[in-house]
């Protein structure tokens, strides 16, 4: 049988006006649980959520980009990639009138 582990605690640094803010939210350990869960599950694919391409990112990005488009979606005004020779797909669904 295994054994359970005991949860950790994890500390952070923050300024005055973050720490003012979450000292407001009743439950700031379940506040800030969740809110990196849905950090870690939006992060970007490219940059691993780093906010940076390394040079050798960069360079398999740009090769990527030669073949495929950038442009804003037409219901969410979001930057989509559009790959030319995949079938179009609708991602949102329109409400009908």
């Amino acid at each position: 049988m295994a054994k359970k582990r005991k949860p950790e605690i994890v500390t952070f640094k923050t300024d005055d006006s973050l720490l003012d803010a979450l000292k407001a939210v009743p439950n700031r350990s379940e506040f800030i649980r969740a809110a990196v869960l849905a950090a870690l599950e939006n992060h970007c694919p490219l940059c691993g959520g780093s906010g940076v391409l390394t040079p050798n990112r960069l360079k398999h990005w740009r090769a990527f980009i030669k073949s495929h488009a950038l442009k804003e979606c037409t219901d969410c005004h979001e930057l989509e990639i559009v790959c030319p020779a995949a079938a179009k797909r609708k991602v949102h669904k329109r409400a009908h009138r």
